[in-house]
């Protein structure tokens, strides 16, 4: 059974950082692309970055871009996103998603909250 555990959410100050982590089981995890998103309240799930099963692309949001970083350790089953000069606007639930559509699995989420 597929599984996505993410985890380092949080309380930050605007401009503080963060780094979220995401454990992916039963799933040969460096076949797949990984996404994060991320909701906020009454908005709809906005796709935040992307990274190849490789590792060596990676996709970012205008919003983001130049302020989060993706990244994947295949040997850890695990995708990051680290996440600096937060705003006010990041506050949501963020979620990893496997494979290349927002549609696809995601896990339970981890709450980002930027105040």
């Amino acid at each position: 059974d597929v599984q996505l555990v993410e985890s380092g959410g949080g309380l930050v100050q605007p401009g503080g950082s963060l780094t979220l982590s995401c454990e992916a089981s039963g799933v040969v995890f460096s076949d797949y692309y990984m996404i994060w998103a991320r909701q906020a309240p009454g908005k709809e799930l906005e796709w935040v970055s992307r990274i190849y099963p490789d590792g060596r692309g990676k996709d970012y949001a205008d919003s983001v871009k130049g302020r989060f970083t993706i990244s994947r350790d295949n040997a850890k089953n695990t995708v990051y996103l680290n996440m600096s000069s937060l705003q006010s606007e990041d506050t949501a639930m963020y979620y990893c998603i496997l494979g290349n559509s927002i549609l696809g699995k995601k896990g339970q989420g981890t709450q980002v909250t930027v105040s």
